[in-house]
């Protein structure tokens, strides 16, 4: 279970100081957790404090009882917490096949990283030897990204945005991915996001706005305030 106890941010803003998070404490413990809310709110500051790629300028930040606030992020990692940006790394030199070996923490063989492409919808034999570079578009580094997760396959994984700058078939192969994580998850999974499908499939919905805690509830108690735009007018359209 992560536990987020006060947490507050200030980021340099020129000569002064902006304060991107105010006193957010919450919990994750459900399978399927989704933090959303207009943009600016806080919401990928917040998801870089749980990664450890951003410190607190305030607050606790707990997992299993453990305090990590002052752990790095490979610290974290070890721990169980992963963390997919928005726009996929691009490692030149490195094939899809070493990279996901590398997220399973052992050497893969041919078929086990085979095995995690065809769950995200990737043809193994046209991307196992690939590199990790340029020559792949936006979905097909998302997708590979995924799998790398699912060859992780424990602890918390937190997804910031992943439906940015994809195309709508990806974007609906994602949704497959993440129903079928959901289904069979040993860990838990946290996705920032403001798509109407991913909220949809939350166990939980957690609504940030102007850096604090505005909603926090199940699916059902949630969605249909933010869909009849009376929370979140940004997540309109």
């Amino acid at each position: 279970m992560l536990e987020l106890r006060h947490i507050g941010f200030v980021a340099a803003d020129g000569d002064a100081n902006k304060e991107i998070l105010d006193d957010v404490s919450l919990t994750v413990n459900e399978p399927f957790v989704a933090i959303t809310g207009p943009n600016g709110s806080g919401k990928s500051t917040l998801a870089k404090i749980i990664a450890g790629i951003l410190t607190p300028t305030e607050g606790k930040i707990f997992l299993d009882g453990e305090d990590i606030t002052g752990l790095s992020v490979t610290e974290r990692a070890r721990r169980g917490i992963s963390y997919a940006f928005q726009q996929p790394v691009r490692f030149k030199g490195l094939t899809v096949k070493d990279l996901i070996s590398l997220a399973a923490g052992k050497k893969l063989t041919v078929s086990e990283v085979c095995g995690f492409l065809s769950e995200v919808g990737l043809c193994a034999r046209d991307y196992i030897d690939r590199e990790v570079n340029a020559s792949l578009s936006g979905g097909e580094l998302k997708r590979i990204e995924i799998a790398t997760v699912l060859a992780r396959s424990k602890g918390l994984t937190v997804f910031d945005e992943p439906e940015a700058g994809i195309d709508l078939w990806s974007f609906q192969s994602l949704i497959s991915v993440f129903e079928k994580m959901h289904a069979r998850t040993k860990g838990n999974i946290l996705i920032i996001s403001h798509q109407e499908r991913i909220l949809n499939i939350a166990d939980r919905i957690v609504v940030i706005a102007g850096g604090r805690v505005q909603k926090d509830g199940t699916r059902e108690e949630v969605l249909p305030g933010l869909l009849a735009g009376r929370m979140c007018p940004a997540l309109q359209g």
